[in-house]
């Protein structure tokens, strides 16, 4: 977090001058990504996990679930478990060590978590990542799909990056960026990063008496890009850094983020009622956003025509059912974006389609009923699902 102090002093006149919006509250939110990093997750002298804390934590997410939110986990901590079960040395891990530890580490995180959320009458199910699982788009469409059943069954998934299996080249390295691709995949609305500092300073607040913390960030600006800096501590690969980085990936994905201190007990109930943090804001909610990918980042792979029923339905608010479907035009695999015309050939609107083209191809003019029959699988019901869908042309 290094700042020329002439360019601090700027920053918080800055930051002084303009009266900032007022804060979210956390009630506010329906889909809630927790960050948990090393440090806050295992203690560092003994290598050991902090039971009471995640006991805590699991009592804010319990409480979450039971006013109707969805919430997410991203932890770390597997290497930092495995490590001290394996008793490697405190230097700076190979990467097989590195994946060795985490292979130990995995099962002892996994069962931390289930065992804490269970006390709270919680599931939890684990999901490990690799950063071609959010780059590759049917690797990317399979996560998402397993994150939304469990969220719909109720059950909180706990992710991690997949340090078994990820190399040097292939990986996230820390799970901040993690977390905030893991929000902008599930249409989060909120990422909250749980830190050994309490939010974003004017300048590093161990060197400088008068740094100040800036509440809220309506947007990322290059004086605020400047107050990011390198890792914390030993166990943690993230610092303030990583976090504006985050918070660009959030926030352009239409997530609010907000960096805590997890040094406290019950930290989202912390945040609830008033302490310290910083909130990067969001311009648009993650459904405005996703929208607008939709509609206009995306070029279309092929088009789907459509009766006058289908139509109608779409304008209802109505998933795209293969039923509706006339015909089939383009070389399209699934995920793609395709156009939707009506009868008389107008563009109705655009989406993302959830077959292959040839999938789509047989289905179309088809019952839902009969997808498993035609094409041997289990499929989505809807042909064009109405959150992967945009009518009007944005």
């Amino acid at each position: 977090m290094t700042v020329p102090a002439d360019s601090a002093t700027d920053t918080a006149s800055l930051v002084e001058a303009s009266p900032a919006p007022a804060a979210p509250k956390l009630s506010a939110f329906r889909r809630v990504v927790v960050k948990v990093g090393s440090a806050l997750l295992v203690d560092q002298q003994r290598g050991a996990l902090r039971h009471a804390w995640l006991a805590a934590l699991a009592e804010d997410v319990a409480q979450l679930h039971r006013e109707g939110k969805e919430v997410l986990v991203v932890s770390s901590g597997a290497i930092a478990l495995g490590r001290n079960v394996l008793k490697l040395p405190k230097r700076p891990l190979k990467l097989e060590e590195s994946q060795a530890a985490a292979a130990v580490g995995q099962i002892a995180l996994a069962r931390a978590w289930s065992e804490a959320l269970a006390h709270e009458g919680v599931a939890a199910g684990q999901i490990l990542i690799t950063l071609g699982d959010t780059e590759e788009r049917r690797r990317y469409l399979n996560a998402r799909s397993t994150i939304a059943k469990l969220l719909e069954l109720k059950v909180v998934p706990v992710i991690n990056e997949n340090d078994t299996v990820a190399t040097s080249e292939i990986r996230y390295g820390d799970n901040d960026r993690l977390a905030a691709r893991v929000a902008g995949m599930t249409s989060a609305d909120l990422l909250i990063l749980l830190s050994d500092i309490d939010g974003l300073y004017t300048a590093p607040p161990n060197e400088d008496p008068n740094a100040t913390l800036i509440p809220v960030v309506p947007r990322i600006t290059a004086e605020i890009e400047a107050m990011a800096g390198g890792a914390g501590t030993e166990l943690s690969r993230g610092g303030m850094k990583t976090k504006v980085e985050a918070a660009k990936i959030a926030t352009t994905a239409g997530a609010h983020l907000v960096i805590a201190s997890g040094k406290v007990k019950n930290p989202l109930r912390a945040i609830e009622t008033g302490a310290r943090c910083t909130w990067f804001l969001a311009p648009a909610n993650p459904v405005a956003s996703r929208k607008r990918w939709i509609a206009g980042a995306l070029e279309p792979r092929g088009t789907l025509h459509l009766d006058a029923g289908a139509v109608a339905a779409l304008r209802r608010g109505s998933s795209l059912l293969p039923a509706g479907v006339a015909r089939v035009e383009g070389d399209f695999s699934r995920g793609d974006a395709v156009i939707l015309r009506g009868p008389d050939g107008a563009e109705v609107g655009r989406g993302l389609v959830a077959y292959d083209h040839d999938h789509a191809e047989r289905l179309k003019g088809r019952s839902s009923d009969e997808i498993v029959t035609i094409t041997g699988f289990e499929g989505r019901a809807a042909m064009v699902h109405r959150d992967d869908l945009v009518l009007g042309g944005g």
